[in-house]
């Protein structure tokens, strides 16, 4: 038995120092993987792919800025910063300078988004981000602002982003109760309302002495209803919602 115990004993202890050995192997291949990021800042694109290319990386134009103090073509900014260790095969991304502000900002004002972004494009720059407003004074698709404004000077990117308008939403109410109200009367709130008068019918009137029992006698053809007849019924309904602009439909006394 002491023999089969010093056996099992000698093969954990194999496993061990195997599985400890894989172990070292493993972070040791890792870390030889590893390299040191270049200074990329100041060389051109070309250069930074030669020197990122040495140590098996990548290089990445990712932005472009105007700037007074790193000549055109040349790299100012890059992530990960010089000294870093990263896998080979990483990507570093640079920002690159397109020198001083050359390129006046134009006035896109009250122009459409499509004509915008062909002013914004003609002239080298870049349509950024686009957002909208809801609104009834200005056209729709039509630039209500910019940044940066027009004529701007110092800008830092050769980028645009602009607010466009877009239509307001419909003002909507809710249907009142217009029924054992006069013709005239209900006119006169749908206009107030925003809203207007539809299709009027005339109801027929009670049976007469001369129709048959269980009949009423329709109403003639070119009947027209009198601002003082009395609405009998309403469509859309009392308590639904209706949109500003809507018709509303009414049948009326005689």
């Amino acid at each position: 038995m002491k023999v089969i115990a010093k056996l099992v004993l000698l093969v954990l202890v194999l496993v061990i120092v195997a599985m400890v050995s894989a172990l070292t192997a493993m972070q040791f291949a890792i870390h030889t993987r590893e390299v040191p990021v270049p200074n990329l800042v100041g060389k051109t694109v070309a250069e930074a792919q030669r020197s990122a290319l040495g140590s098996g990386l990548e290089v990445q134009v990712e932005r472009q800025y105007y700037s007074a103090d790193v000549p055109e073509g040349r790299i100012m900014s890059q992530v990960p910063d010089p000294g870093t260790k990263v896998r080979r095969g990483w990507q570093l991304r640079v920002a690159q300078s397109l020198g001083p502000q050359r390129v006046a900002i134009p006035d896109l004002s009250g122009e459409t988004s499509r004509a915008a972004e062909l002013n914004i494009e003609r002239r080298g720059l870049e349509l950024g981000a686009t957002a909208l407003l809801a609104t009834s004074s200005v056209p729709p698709d039509q630039v209500i602002a910019q940044s940066p404004p027009a004529n701007a000077s110092g800008v830092a990117a050769p980028r645009i982003s602009v607010l466009l308008s877009t239509p307001a939403p419909a003002e909507a109410y809710v249907m009142p109760n217009l029924v054992g109200q006069s013709l005239g009367a209900a006119t006169q709130i749908l206009q107030a309302a925003g809203m207007h008068l539809g299709t009027v019918k005339v109801s027929a009137t009670p049976a007469a002495p001369n129709t048959q029992e269980g009949q009423s006698p329709a109403p003639a053809p070119d009947e027209i209803p009198s601002v003082s007849s009395l609405i009998l019924s309403q469509q859309p309904t009392a308590g639904q919602k209706i949109i500003a602009g809507s018709a509303v439909n009414f049948e009326v006394s005689r």
